[in-house]
């Protein structure tokens, strides 16, 4: 007579493949989903611009350079200001607060020579500067033209409408450069 193994059950088989999940679910349990311990984590600046529900337009928008670029700020004003009085706050620069974000100017001292005058949807600045020599970068443009754009202009035209025409050297007889500030903050040309 010959010897035949007993035939395996499926109890057994079962128990077989349990003892390595049961392995693997530990081990992975041990390790985590891959998340390690964090601190805080510099994600940006705090958001700005948004008005809040309901309140009354008695901010100025003022144009900072940041370290992620141009941003804006508002602060507090009896009425909505001109250009002109945008630009007067944005030449006292940031507040201590606004440093502490990191906030900074790229616009020189003009010595009240930066003169703002508004139309119907443009504002004509006026620098006692010339932007091809490097004495106004473009992050300073781009302070000045989304500063005056978001003043009180008028012609009821968004921000981003509003041609700034600026004139170099202080002289208007010369045919100006117009731009308008972007969405964030950025310049672009207007050309035609």
């Amino acid at each position: 007579m010959t010897h035949r193994p007993a035939p395996r059950t499926r109890r057994a088989t079962a128990g077989a493949l349990a003892a390595p999940l049961l392995v693997a679910v530990v081990a992975v349990a041990v390790a985590g989903c891959g998340i390690g311990p964090t601190g805080p984590v510099h994600a940006g600046a705090p958001a700005s611009g948004v008005q809040r529900p309901g309140g009354e337009a008695r901010t100025a928008r003022l144009y900072f350079a940041g370290p992620y670029g141009v941003q804006s700020v508002t602060r507090s004003v009896d009425r909505p200001p001109s250009p002109q009085q945008a630009l007067e706050l944005l030449l006292e620069g940031p507040t201590p607060a606004e440093r502490e974000r990191g906030l900074t100017t790229r616009v020189p001292p003009m010595d009240g020579q930066l003169t703002a005058t508004a139309s119907d949807g443009a504002v004509d600045v006026v620098v006692p500067v010339q932007v091809s020599t490097g004495e106004l970068d473009v992050t300073a443009v781009g302070q000045l033209a989304c500063t005056a754009a978001h003043a009180d202009v008028p012609g009821d035209s968004p921000a981003t409408r509003v041609d700034i025409r600026i004139h170099e050297n202080l002289n208007r007889s010369r045919t100006p450069w117009t731009v308008r500030c972007g969405p964030g903050g950025n310049v672009t040309p207007v050309t035609g």
